[in-house]
């Protein structure tokens, strides 16, 4: 049993190699609830984590699919049923016409669903982390990498997960509140 206002325990590293490691012993432990801070991208980092793939790409499909069909519908609602004109003869659905602003459509809706969507889904804007609260978490942006096991995991122990922290080689282990 946690008790209550702990957030996790965060185990602070001086090397790139040393936190890929311990994020892969921290998996293969059964860990599920981690997260890790660098001051610049490893993905070998994200691979240790065992991170699955986004669900954004299909956002996008479905969003630009939408703008597709409401653009292209946009343009037959308005030219066939609602405001038909005869101009040079040419039939009232005149598809040719329809498709550039179509895909101008496609392409909005398609960024706008890229843009919200990856906000969603990274949980943004999000002031305040309780990391935030460790204080030599000020140094993820400069030289050290962290990692922080949630105490919602529910493999947490405290007294374990401090141990097997410690095992793990790391410069100090914290706890973080809330």
């Amino acid at each position: 049993m946690t008790r209550p206002g702990l957030y996790g325990l965060m185990a602070e590293f001086s090397d790139p190699t040393e936190v890929v490691a311990a994020a892969r012993k921290v998996h293969e432990a059964g860990y599920r609830k981690i997260d890790a801070f660098s001051p610049y991208p490893l993905e070998a980092l994200t691979e240790a984590l065992g991170l699955h793939h986004s669900r954004l790409p299909l956002l996008v499909l479905l969003g630009g699919v939408t703008g597709l069909v409401a653009g292209y519908g946009l343009e037959y609602w308005a030219s066939v049923i609602e405001y038909p004109m005869n101009i040079g003869g040419k039939p009232f659905h005149s598809w040719p016409a329809f498709i550039p602003p179509a895909f101008e459509t496609t392409i909005l809706f398609a960024a706008l669903t890229a843009v919200l969507g990856m906000l969603a889904l990274n949980g943004l804007p999000e002031p305040y982390h309780p990391v935030f609260n460790v204080p030599t978490f000020a140094l993820a942006t400069k030289d050290r990498f962290f990692i922080c096991i949630e105490a919602s995991d529910p493999k947490f122990d405290p007294d374990r997960t401090w141990s097997f922290l410690l095992s793990l080689g790391p410069r100090v282990v914290s706890e973080v509140e809330q």
